[in-house]
């Protein structure tokens, strides 16, 4: 269990896919993360994966988002990234800053990863803001990197953060 200021993460079990699921299903987040008819059989999938592992976000007990670390462990390229989503009832409030900057702080100082990424879309400044307040920092603008709900390709912006930089909050 990874404690910050304002959240609680901890590895994400079965039990939490119905409320994961229900956070991944709201128009907002839908519209950043997607996903097929079945958004629970999709989380679950998640969870099993070798490759993600995927964190429940707590605030008072309650799941409140998720959030997902993978990693490049090619010796000549190693480092980590991460993303999240949170139920937009508690944007606005820090949660997000908190929940990037324990979990940015565990793969620097538990996992020794000198660096860290980030991708969010390009128009996506709310999680800009969030995660240049840990420390990201844009290398550049992964042009048609995604495509959209609407068919169309858009632009992501990576983000990257050096051990040295992470700011604690």
């Amino acid at each position: 269990m990874l404690h910050g200021t304002l959240v609680t993460l901890r590895p994400a079990t079965a039990e939490d896919v119905p409320a994961l699921a229900a956070i991944r299903g709201t128009p907002e987040v839908f519209a950043r993360w997607r996903g097929g008819d079945d958004l629970a059989d999709e989380i679950a999938t998640e969870l099993e994966s070798l490759e993600i592992e995927t964190f429940a976000i707590e605030v008072g007990g309650k799941v409140v988002g998720a959030v997902q670390w993978y990693a490049n462990n090619d010796d000549e390229y190693r480092h980590a990234g991460m993303d999240l989503y949170l139920d937009p009832s508690v944007h606005g409030v820090g949660l997000g800053t908190d929940a990037v900057r324990t979990m940015a702080r565990h793969l620097v100082h538990e996992h020794h990863y000198h660096r860290l990424i980030i991708d969010p879309a390009a128009d996506n400044l709310a999680a800009i803001r969030c995660y240049t307040k840990v420390g990201f920092r844009p290398v550049g603008t992964m042009r048609q990197y995604e495509r959209g709900p609407d068919g169309t390709w858009h632009d992501n912006l990576l983000m990257d953060l050096l051990a040295d930089e992470l700011v604690d909050g």
